[in-house]
């Protein structure tokens, strides 16, 4: 009896960090696309390869992670799309070559941001962040900076 209970409680706080890790739909392209429309969100796609050890490390460590689930969940509808299978169309059509590649779109079906490769986790969240708002542009950061702006928030 106490083993059950015990071994109950293990499996559920096993499962605790499933919560948190970035929700990779299971759904096609235009469900997607719909999905985004519906929720006010971009799309999210990660191009992958079964060989490509950068993106087993992005699913493996990455992913997972709450920060990064808590901001992709936010933001985007994910999906994930073998390059050489099911997703070959749409990797040729956005003209992917290497891998992970990370592509967000608008429900209008826009490139947004292309991001190329992995990282860590807080580097991932910036750098996606970065990309998809155009305030965050580097060309936009120093045009602020040279118009005499100053805060704390613009120079890190």
């Amino acid at each position: 009896m106490k083993k059950s209970i015990i071994l109950t409680a293990l499996a559920a706080l096993m499962a605790l960090p499933g919560f948190a890790q970035t929700n990779f739909r299971s759904i096609s392209y235009d469900e997607a696309i719909a999905a985004a429309k519906a929720e006010n969100k971009l799309v999210f796609m990660d191009f992958y390869t079964d060989w490509c050890g950068p993106c087993k490390m992005m699913m493996r460590e990455v992913f997972p992670q709450k920060s990064v689930g808590d901001y992709m969940n936010s933001k985007f509808v994910c999906i994930k799309l073998n390059a050489e299978k099911e997703g070959k169309e749409l990797a040729a059509l956005y003209k992917v070559k290497a891998y992970p590649t990370f592509i967000a779109i608008d429900a209008d079906k826009n490139v947004v941001m292309t991001k190329v490769g992995g990282g860590t986790a807080q580097a991932f969240i910036n750098e996606i962040d970065r990309l998809i708002d155009s305030n965050k542009s580097p060309e936009r950061l120093k045009a602020r900076y040279e118009s005499g702006e100053r805060t704390p928030d613009l120079i890190s």
